[in-house]
């Protein structure tokens, strides 16, 4: 995945930014408890990766209108970008692996992982990913 976003222009790619990125695509701006949830991680350990992000010109923090004591971290254009390009390459990669693995046998591979994770935490995170699909594309 890295190897693959440094070939469009992300060099710097880090494995938490995918989770956050793809939340903060889908949901606009996100409180940065909230964003810890979504990982798994502590509020501290998500204002690290948010801070992250904000460093590299991907995020910006903002205090919420309502209610100043929460921060919320949103996506400035080149995180957009940057979010479009992390999910064009999860999307190539889910691809090359339906070609390799027979449909069912990954839906049932991705049914023992789910059902595996005995972590709360780990669950709601495993909740946010697609499951792959049973029967072939079209």
């Amino acid at each position: 995945m890295s190897g693959r976003l440094a070939q469009a222009g992300y060099p710097d790619y880090r494995r938490s930014d995918a989770a956050a990125i793809r939340l903060l695509l889908r949901r606009g701006p996100v409180p940065v408890g909230q964003l810890g949830a979504v990982l798994g991680v502590t509020r501290q350990a998500a204002r690290k990766v948010a801070d992250g992000l904000v460093r590299r010109g991907f995020a910006v923090t903002r205090r919420d209108p309502d209610d100043t004591r929460q921060l919320n971290v949103m996506l400035t254009p080149a995180g957009e970008e940057y979010a479009h390009a992390v999910v064009a390459v999860i999307d190539q990669l889910n691809r090359e692996v339906r070609g390799r693995v027979d449909p069912a046998e990954l839906a049932a591979a991705d049914a023992v992982l789910r059902a595996s994770l005995f972590d709360d935490s780990a669950r709601r995170r495993a909740d946010w990913l697609p499951r792959p699909s049973a029967s072939p594309p079209c």
